[in-house]
């Protein structure tokens, strides 16, 4: 059956596509990458405990570095993800994301001086990078227009996914810790010497699944016809849609391309007054997304479980139980960002995180039971996987007036992996200052300010076309 007609980005009637089947299939594969991405970023949740035991990190600031480092690598990644996909095509950036992926997570598993440990742990940094950009990029320009929301959300989905089956593979990796067990024999036990190493060397299976994937996945049409291999792209686009929506698509794609080279913009573009104030409002957006603090439930967990008086061997059902919250709650805020609207969901997500994260503080104060914290948490991640971990990306990339878009989502997103750094890098430091309830105090009072910016400051973008936005937003 026939879809709806819609328009294409150069304004004219657009026909549907005949079949999505193949758009589906392409766009599962590309959505590999987000799931590698959300493997590798949270698996160093469950194996810190004990690789901190095996390199003998004592101190807040090697235990930050350490968990931070890759944090250095996903913002090269991501400085160069848009030059390489532009030079190479998306395809290749893709496949080299994939190897890196398989090669960092080996090599970091089975690194034996926490130097080496470092240096890989960066070089995953930067496939995260390249995938959290490229993958998204890449499923939007091969999707037919009126599956376009669906699929590119399988980007955000695959990495809610990698998040819970790094979850679930720590869990079952991890041997049981006897309580009474000396430093000595800590030191000996299964999971500091090796079980550690299979945490991270998992992800190499699915790893070898993208490369090898990723090596039949057609280019991007839109890619192809800027170097002008138009039969290479109406080939793709055939399969996509058929002939008839092969040959409107590539009408539309190359009259948008002419429109861009008649409105170059530069980074200067971003300093003007209208613009300006777009920027400030993207990389606040960003900066908040991450000083909500909920990533530090995600990469120290087991410390947060701990403190609150949970034992090793509860510590990783619970991480897995957060991870499906994490899940759920990010599929219902798919069904629902369209209909509820982006600044609402962002104001309800900023109180929803406070309060829980003000009575947590107040819980480990006040040594409440461990369930209660527990409770708590899994309130915090449930507001954030619905209102600000997929709505802050779509707001980031809808702002941003048409000519300098891709500038200002890289200023943004640049300044998200700066902000996610800085949270990572200095949880120890300041974990040992303020203790676990001061922490979580000062991330709800982060909350309440974000609360009040985005009512202030951020505009209601749902139901509006990217013209209507620019119009809103800088003026």
């Amino acid at each position: 059956m026939h879809g709806p007609t819609i328009s294409n980005a150069a304004g004219s009637a657009s026909i549907p596509a005949e079949r999505t089947v193949y758009a589906w299939g392409i766009a599962m594969v590309a959505a590999l990458g987000g799931l590698l991405f959300g493997y590798d970023w949270v698996v160093i949740g469950g194996a810190r405990q004990f690789y901190e035991v095996y390199f003998h990190l004592t101190s807040a600031t090697l235990v930050g570095w350490a968990n931070s480092c890759a944090l250095v690598g996903c913002l090269i990644g991501s400085l160069a993800a848009g030059y390489l996909a532009d030079s190479y095509g998306r395809r290749r950036v893709l496949l080299c994301a994939g190897i890196l992926f398989a090669i960092s997570s080996a090599l970091t598993g089975w690194s034996y001086s926490f130097t080496a440990f470092i240096v890989w742990r960066i070089l995953g940094g930067i496939a995260i990078g390249l995938s959290s950009n490229v993958s998204p990029l890449y499923i939007a320009e091969i999707s037919p227009a009126a599956i376009r929301g669906r699929l590119v959300s399988l980007n955000q989905f695959a990495i809610v996914v990698g998040i819970l089956m790094a979850q679930v593979v720590n869990w079952r990796i991890a041997q049981p810790l006897v309580a009474s067990l000396t430093a000595d024999e800590i030191y000996r036990s299964w999971n500091v010497q090796y079980g550690w190493r299979w945490m991270f060397s998992a992800v190499v299976v699915p790893s070898i699944v993208f490369i090898v994937c990723s090596v039949f996945l057609p280019e991007s049409p839109r890619w192809l016809l800027v170097r002008k291999r138009q039969d290479e792209a109406r080939a793709v686009l055939v399969n996509i849609g058929g002939a008839n929506y092969a040959s409107t698509e590539i009408e539309g794609i190359e009259r948008s391309l002419v429109a861009e080279s008649q409105q170059k913009s530069s980074w200067r573009d971003l300093l003007r007054p209208g613009i300006r104030r777009v920027v400030l409002i993207g990389v606040a957006l960003a900066v908040l997304q991450q000083w909500t603090g909920i990533n530090i439930l995600f990469n120290y967990a087991a410390e947060v479980y701990r403190r609150a008086g949970y034992g090793a061997n509860d510590i990783f059902l619970n991480i897995v139980i957060t991870g499906a919250i994490n899940l759920v709650f990010t599929v219902l805020s798919m069904l629902l960002v369209d209909k509820l609207g982006r600044r609402w969901m962002m104001i309800a997500g900023c109180i929803g995180i406070a309060v829980s994260h003000l009575l947590c503080g107040f819980a480990y104060r006040a040594g409440w039971q461990a369930g209660a914290v527990l409770t708590l948490t899994l309130c915090a991640i449930a507001c954030y996987a619905l209102t600000l971990a997929p709505v802050t990306w779509v707001l980031i990339a809808e702002i941003f007036p048409n000519r300098v878009r891709s500038h200002g989502v890289s200023v943004a997103v640049s300044a998200l992996w700066a902000a996610s750094f800085l949270l990572t890098y200095t949880f120890p430091l300041m974990n040992d200052r303020l203790g676990t309830g001061g922490i979580f105090i000062l991330y709800g009072l982060i909350c309440v300010a974000g609360c009040v910016f985005v009512a202030g400051m951020v505009p209601e973008t749902k139901g509006q076309t990217l013209e209507q936005i620019e119009a809103s937003v800088t003026h």
